[in-house]
């Protein structure tokens, strides 16, 4: 398909990989304008009460002029402590094992700007699915999250923009539509029923490789 470009997350959702995995070239871009409260440093888990929310800490959080590059993240134990809640959370999952020690490695890694971090967690995960998708840093911003109303009519440059569509206050569009009913049994879903829209971690623990493979096959 054409080229799409997309807000890089932490960790993102089910459905922004089930986006992502629907091309085979991505621009991530680094120039855009920071937006507060959005999936860029936080992510969604299932918990034994609920959802819960892993949020890394950033230098001036409520400036929304700053671009994404120069996001710096607030240094202290977040990482430690959103290791343990993964852990905390999916230790009884089937295939959070498989993984732990490696991704206790990507928790440990030194980093000073949000942006690395998320480009280190895409890489992480692309690593383990190891399909063909070519990934860019764009130096352009994106247009602030407007999806196109035709997807498969894209622009004359063959660029789908999704930037900041896949954000906590837009949920109403992505997180309940047809195109993203796709259920996976879940570590809590006897207690709290499924809880959808989860970071692709959740999908990864509860149904390895597999799982996430059938997502990406459900996408293209």
């Amino acid at each position: 398909m054409s080229t799409l470009i997309i807000d890089l997350q932490y960790f993102g959702s089910v459905y922004w990989y089930k986006k992502v995995y629907k091309y085979t070239h991505v621009e991530f871009s680094e120039y855009e304008k920071h937006r507060k409260m959005g999936f860029r440093n936080r992510l969604w888990i299932a918990g034994a009460e609920g959802r819960m929310n892993l949020s890394v800490p950033i230098v001036d959080a409520r400036n929304e002029k700053q671009v994404y590059k120069d996001v710096r993240i607030v240094p202290g134990r977040w990482q430690t402590e959103h290791f343990r809640a993964l852990v905390s959370c999916y230790n009884r999952s089937p295939w959070f094992e498989h993984y732990r020690d490696e991704l206790a490695a990507l928790y440990e890694k030194p980093v000073d700007y949000l942006f690395d971090w998320n480009l280190a967690c895409f890489e992480w995960m692309n690593e383990k699915l190891d399909l063909p998708v070519t990934v860019d840093v764009a130096r352009l911003p994106g247009n602030g999250g407007q999806a196109p109303e035709n997807e498969s009519a894209p622009g004359a440059d063959g660029v789908v923009n999704f930037t900041d569509y896949f954000h906590p206050s837009n949920s109403g569009n992505w997180l309940h539509g047809d195109e993203n009913r796709f259920r996976y049994s879940q570590v809590f879903e006897d207690r709290v029923g499924f809880l959808p829209g989860l970071s692709i971690l959740d999908l990864m623990f509860c149904e390895g490789l597999s799982g996430v493979k059938r997502l990406v096959g459900d996408a293209r």
